[in-house]
């Protein structure tokens, strides 16, 4: 939870430097919080994104669990399966 209070400061922030490139520029300081705040929240996507992922079944039209073993094997590595 305390990573989605710090997303949601940086996203704001991404905004706001983004609507100022495009008026007026960015000065070069502003240019290199940009990087630094873009690079903290594709982080911070990709390991919610991974999170989501790991925790997932997938199950085939007939009720079938067809989950990728790569998964399956993370998630027991997790303590979320028992099979």
């Amino acid at each position: 939870m305390a990573e989605d209070k710090e997303l949601m400061k940086i996203i704001p922030r991404i905004n706001e430097l983004a609507h100022k490139a495009k008026a007026e520029g960015l000065s070069e300081l502003e240019k290199v919080e940009q990087g630094k705040l873009r690079k903290q929240y594709l982080k911070r996507f990709k390991e919610n994104f991974r999170s989501q992922v790991e925790m997932m079944k997938v199950y085939n039209k007939d009720g079938k669990e067809v989950t990728p073993k790569k998964v399956r094997d993370i998630q027991r590595g997790k303590g979320l399966r028992d099979d």
